[in-house]
């Protein structure tokens, strides 16, 4: 096992911040990215779930603003970085479908969908503060008509 060192002030005191890495093992320090590897059936991964097609997990932070942060930030250590995303909630926000009408809202995605991402308002109103994110497997060969809800 191998140890680094860095030292930097931190309110004008040094403070020495150490990183400890396994050469034993590699394999147990490094991650596959969710687009590299995608997760099997049933397999729950990062505090979400997948069925082997579509992974989806919920983010709620204490705002629509700090969830949307943390989907981007999960998405970029995912290996979905070079796909294009609203540049803030407040973007992210016009994508909202806004209707009382539920039955609109069982044909069409509400938020923003790009091919293979798709991050979502909850249609449960008790959800305020979260963002539903969905990830299509792009190497199943019908993804584009999972992705579109078009029935196989």
């Amino acid at each position: 096992m191998g140890q680094t060192k860095q030292v930097v002030q931190i309110k004008g005191r040094p403070k020495m911040l150490a990183t400890y890495i396994n050469h034993e093992h590699p394999a147990t320090s490094c991650r596959v990215p969710i687009r590299v590897k995608f997760p099997k059936e049933e397999e729950e991964y990062m505090g979400g779930y997948c069925d082997g097609y579509i992974y989806r997990s919920l983010f709620a932070g204490s705002s629509l603003q700090q969830s949307y942060e943390m989907v981007l930030s999960f998405l970029q250590e995912e290996g979905y970085g070079d796909l294009p995303f609203p540049r803030d909630f407040k973007e992210l926000s016009k994508f909202r479908l806004n209707t009382r009408n539920r039955q609109v809202l069982l044909f069409e995605d509400n938020g923003y969908v790009h091919n293979p991402v798709k991050i979502l308002f909850p249609l449960d109103r008790r959800k305020k503060n979260a963002l539903e994110l969905c990830l299509y497997n792009e190497a199943d060969e019908q993804h584009l008509l999972r992705f579109h809800n078009i029935e196989i």
